[in-house]
C-alpha cells in the first residue's frame, strides 16, 4: 500500500514515538516493509463466471499475490502502526480497492477478530518496520512464512519484524484458497498455498538482499502444514518452523503416502524441524473428538533433527500475533494475557535460535537450544523441550545416486537392498534404470554404464528388455564376449527381439574375425 494512502486512510504514529512489540530484545536492524502486488500469471484464480453473483468475470484472472516483505533497513523513519497491518489484508486479492471500502473492510476484520473498543489504542500502536525503508547492504537468509487457514498475511507481523531485526529477509503471502479468498480444506486449497510458497521463494531470487542458498519455511496452524509439503516438493528449504502446525492435527494429509498426499513422506524431508506447539490434547479428548492416533509425521521423521517445544501458557489461536494482542480478555482463561504475551516472546526467541543454528550456523544458538529453558532464562513450567536427533541420510533416490558415486557402480545391488531394508519409499521400474544406463552411455561413462545395466538384470532377472541394453552398453565399452551373452539372454526371454538378433549376427561376425 503507497505511503501517501496508508497516511490518508489512517491516524498515524509520530516518527517520536518508541515502537512496540510482542517481542523483547529487538535484533540491530531497523527494519524495512515492502506491500508488493503482482499477478501469477501460471495460475487461474478468477473463474470465468463468479462462484459469488454468477456473472461473468470482469478484469485480471490470473492469481493475485500481495506479498509483505520485511528486510534489514538501513534506517527507519515512521513506523507502521498495527491497524495499517490490519487493513492490508483488504487488497490481498483486490489490488484496486478504494479507500472507502478498505476502512469498511478493516473495521469489518476488526470485528471478526473479536477487536472491541479497548483494542482500539493497540492498533494506534507503532511497530517495529518503515514502509519502503531504503535496505541495508549484505546478504540475509530467507524466510517464508504460510499464515493459518484464510489469514492475512500480517497475522505474525510482530515476529516476522523480529526475525528481520535480527538479519532475515521475511516474505509472506495470504492463506487463500485455489479460487476464493477463503482458503478451501482440502488437498486443492493446501496445494495452492504450497505453490504460494514456492512463487515467494521465486520472488525472494530477485532481492539484491536475498540469499536463497539459505531458505527456511515458517507457518502458523494450517500454514504450518502447507510448509511441511513445500519442503518435501523443494529442498532448497533447509530449515522448517512449525507454529503449532495441521500437520499434527491433519494426519490424513500426510500419512505416509497413503491417501491424500503422496509425496509427502519421512524420507523427503531430511530437514531440521522444529515444531512450537501448545499442550497436547490428552488422548480421551482426541477420542471424543474422533481424531486418529495411528500416524504422526512428527514421530516418523526419523531422518530428520527434530525439537519440540510445548508453551504451556498458549492456545492454538496465541501463536498469532494479532491473537494475543486484540482477542478480548475473556479469551485468556488459565493463563492472563502478560503471560501468554511473555510466552509468545520466549516462542519468538526459540524460533530465532533454531534459524540461526541451522541458516547461519551459529555456535551459542546450538547452545541456546541445547540447554533446558530454565538455564536459558525462561520462567519455570513456561516450554518443555522434547529434542529427537535425526539418524542419518534418507534412504532416497538421490542418495542412492550418492553412495553409487562414492562406493562404485558396481556395488549397486548391496547399496540397493540395503536401502528397501531401511525403508526406501523409492522403487526402480525397469524403464527408470533403462533410462539411467542410456544417460550414462551419452556421457561416456560406459563403466557405470554397464554397472547401471548389470544392476537391472539381477534386480529384474525376466527384463528381456535390460539384458538388450546391457550387452549395448556391454559392446560400446568393448566387451563384446559379455555383450554377446546378454543379447543370447534377451533372446531367450524374448524370441521376437529382432534387434538382439541384428547386433548378434554383427558381434559374432567381428569376433570370429579375429
Amino acid at each position: 500500500m503507497p505511503r501517501l494512502l496508508i497516511a490518508l486512510l489512517f491516524c498515524v504514529a509520530t516518527a517520536a514515538e518508541a515502537a512496540t512489540s510482542l517481542i523483547p530484545g529487538q535484533g540491530s536492524f531497523p527494519v524495512g516493509l515492502k506491500v508488493v502486488r503482482q499477478y501469477d500469471q501460471a495460475r487461474v484464480y478468477k473463474t470465468r463466471v463468479s462462484l459469488v453473483t454468477g456473472k461473468p468475470t470482469v478484469g485480471e484472472r490470473a492469481r493475485p499475490m500481495q506479498m509483505l516483505v520485511w528486510y534489514p533497513a538501513a534506517r527507519s523513519e515512521r513506523p507502521v502502526t498495527l491497524r495499517e497491518y490490519v487493513a492490508t489484508g483488504a487488497t490481498e486479492d483486490t489490488f484496486d480497492m478504494p479507500p472507502a471500502e478498505i476502512r469498511r473492510l478493516t473495521a469489518q476484520r476488526l470485528q471478526q477478530m473479536g477487536a472491541a473498543a479497548p483494542a482500539q489504542p493497540e492498533l494506534a500502536q507503532p511497530m517495529l518496520a518503515t514502509l519502503d525503508a531504503p535496505a541495508r547492504d549484505g546478504k540475509y537468509p530467507v524466510i517464508v512464512y504460510a499464515p493459518s487457514f484464510s489469514a492475512p498475511a500480517s497475522e505474525n507481523a510482530d515476529l516476522c519484524e523480529y526475525l528481520a531485526s535480527h538479519g532475515y529477509v521475511v516474505l509472506a503471502s495470504a492463506s487463500q484458497g485455489a479460487r476464493t479468498r477463503s482458503m478451501t480444506e482440502d488437498v486443492e486449497g493446501l496445494e495452492s498455498q504450497v505453490a504460494d510458497i514456492g512463487y515467494l521463494i521465486a520472488h525472494a531470487a530477485t532481492l539484491p538482499q536475498a540469499d536463497i542458498g539459505r531458505i527456511a519455511a515458517m507457518g502458523f496452524s494450517w500454514g504450518g502444514l502447507a510448509n511441511v509439503l513445500a519442503a518435501a516438493r523443494d529442498d532448497r528449504i533447509k530449515a522448517l518452523i512449525s507454529l503449532d502446525g495441521s500437520v499434527r492435527y491433519y494426519p490424513q494429509m500426510v500419512d505416509g503416502g497413503k491417501t491424500a498426499v503422496p509425496y509427502v513422506t519421512p524420507a523427503r524431508l531430511p530437514v531440521p524441524l522444529l515444531f512450537v506447539g501448545s499442550a497436547p490434547h490428552t488422548i480421551e479428548a482426541l477420542n471424543r473428538r474422533g481424531n486418529s492416533t495411528a500416524y504422526s509425521l512428527l514421530n516418523q521423521m526419523t531422518f530428520s533433527d527434530v525439537l519440540v517445544a510445548t508453551m504451556h501458557p498458549m492456545r492454538h489461536s496465541d501463536f498469532a500475533a494479532t491473537g494475543v494482542r486484540l482477542a478480548p480478555d475473556s479469551a485468556f482463561r488459565e493463563y492472563n494475557r502478560d503471560e501468554v504475551r511473555g510466552a509468545y516472546g520466549w516462542m519468538a526467541r526459540y524460533v530465532l535460535g533454531f534459524l540461526d543454528a541451522h541458516l547461519k550456523n551459529d555456535a551459542q544458538a546450538r547452545a541456546f537450544l541445547a540447554n533446558q529453558p530454565v538455564a536459558n532464562g525462561a520462567p519455570k513450567h513456561t516450554i518443555s523441550l522434547d529434542a529427537r536427533p535425526g539418524s542419518g541420510a534418507p534412504p532416497t533416490r538421490e542418495n542412492f545416486a550418492s553412495q553409487l558415486a562414492e562406493r562404485g557402480f558396481d556395488k549397486a545391488f548391496d547399496i540397493y537392498n540395503t536401502m528397501q531394508a531401511r525403508g526406501a519409499t523409492f522403487k526402480l521400474r525397469s524403464s527408470d534404470i533403462n533410462s539411467w544406463g542410456y544417460e550414462l552411455l551419452s556421457a561416456g561413462l560406459l563403466a557405470e554404464s554397464v554397472a547401471i545395466f548389470e544392476f537391472g538384470t539381477r534386480l529384474l532377472p525376466t527384463d528381456a528388455n535390460l539384458y538388450d541394453s546391457l550387452g549395448e552398453a556391454q559392446a560400446a565399452a568393448g566387451k563384446r564376449e559379455d555383450a554377446v551373452r546378454s543379447y543370447r539372454r534377451s533372446l531367450e526371454l524374448d524370441p521376437n527381439n529382432h534387434n538382439a538378433v541384428d547386433r548378434l549376427k554383427t558381434l559374432e561376425s567381428k569376433l570370429s574375425a579375429r
